[in-house]
């Protein structure tokens, strides 16, 4: 076999491997994102991306005599004929039973219900709306309800044989990550203005004005060294080492911007080094023309250099706002675990991430609603990811680059 066959069959199987690696990669990725779709799809809604998750739990007095109601024309649930209210079964995102209320006729009494619970709020006025879940119904003669493990068509019957209702104890919808959202996008600014400054400069110092001494290669050699750090090691560290510098804004505990501080640090290595890569793109005729133009070296690098580079600090801006986003582990320890409905920047609060661990760390995982937070996720990267492309395309149109 001479030489020119033997590179042919070299090359045949060198280009195999080649396809066959790029085919298995695609198959996985398919994999992956069609399990997480089809597991997901039937939770996401609308409710769970703007509802709250925890439930408010409300005690009212009704004061409600048995009227004659009639049951409006298509409705299929249960229904009430003496109080006008119409209810269902269903499982909420959590896997959990309900009865829902899905009717409630407008001359129906319940809609004069009042807070029975004492305190600055008794007696104020407190309809229920749809979506909120029944409980326990009181009435002269008992209790029935949810919590005596009765459906909607046993609630109903109780409630027509009833002549009068006393109190209504109801929670109002729950189970979204509204809030998980709000502290996401918090995070994810906060860090970005703390980072891409620090990160920038650092990558300008040492791409363009550090010389090539011991210190300067020790600098990168600890930056090289502190991308490889897991990022649990950095949850650590700002517990500790930062949570002295939260606690001079008064703030107690874990809080978005623990959380903020210790992901800046992580983000470092990851900012210098795609802004480190951009800046190096720039051709080194920009630097020479302004230079030879009668501008100084500080003028040219920002007002030349920089300003090529936009481009490529905008995919380390994508690059770092994904790695935001997909973090939890660190984020366990500066933010906390608890889901807050209405997150403050001195608060603990949840991200989408770690919306996700706690919803899988109960006795009983909630694979669903995991999958429709990592639907959420995916849609919001991909978001981003096309924003930054077309910004960064016509940017560099601008410029003349592309």
């Amino acid at each position: 076999m001479n030489m020119s066959k033997k590179r042919k069959i070299t090359d045949f199987f060198m280009d195999l491997m080649s396809y066959a690696a790029s085919s298995i990669t695609i198959i996985i990725l398919v994999l992956v994102f069609g399990f997480v779709i089809s597991t997901g799809k039937g939770t996401l809604s609308k409710e769970m991306l703007t509802q709250n998750y925890w439930s408010k739990n409300v005690l009212v007095n009704v004061d409600a005599a048995c009227g004659n109601f009639v049951k409006p024309e298509g409705f299929e649930g249960s229904f009430s004929t003496c109080y006008g209210i119409g209810f269902e079964d269903q499982i909420s995102h959590e896997k959990k039973r309900q009865v829902v209320l899905t009717y409630i006729d407008p001359e129906s009494s319940i809609t004069s219900a009042t807070i029975a619970t004492q305190g600055v709020d008794f007696g104020v006025s407190s309809p229920m709306e749809l979506g909120d879940t029944l409980e326990r119904i009181s009435t002269s003669s008992g209790d029935f309800g949810m919590i005596l493990n009765q459906n909607a068509s046993e609630i109903q019957t109780q409630m027509d044989q009833s002549t009068h209702l006393e109190t209504i104890y109801y929670k109002s919808p729950g189970g979204g990550i509204f809030g998980s959202i709000i502290s996401t996008l918090m995070l994810i600014g906060v860090t970005l203005l703390i980072a891409l400054p620090l990160g920038v400069g650092a990558a300008v110092y040492l791409n363009e004005l550090a010389d090539d001494t011991k210190f300067n290669r020790m600098i990168g050699a600890s930056i090289e060294m502190l991308a490889g750090i897991p990022s649990i090691v950095f949850g650590l560290m700002g517990i500790i080492v930062l949570f002295p510098v939260t606690a001079l804004f008064k703030i107690e505990g874990v809080s978005i911007l623990l959380g903020a501080l210790t992901m800046a640090i992580m983000l470092l290595p990851i900012v210098i080094r795609s802004v480190q890569e951009a800046l190096l793109v720039v051709p080194r005729a920009y630097r020479l023309s302004s230079l030879s133009l009668g501008a100084n070296e500080t003028q040219t690098i920002f007002k030349v250099v920089l300003p090529s580079a936009i481009p490529g600090i905008m995919s380390a801006v994508l690059l770092s706002i994904s790695r935001i986003i997909g973090e939890s582990a660190a984020l366990i320890y500066t933010m906390g675990t608890f889901i807050n409905d209405s997150p403050k920047l001195g608060q603990g609060a949840t991200t989408l991430a770690v919306h996700i661990w706690s919803v899988m760390a109960h006795e009983q995982p909630n694979f669903e609603l995991a999958a429709a937070i990592s639907i959420v996720i995916l849609v919001i990267v991909l978001i981003l990811n096309i924003v930054i492309k077309i910004l960064s395309r016509r940017y560099r149109r601008k410029l003349g680059l592309a």
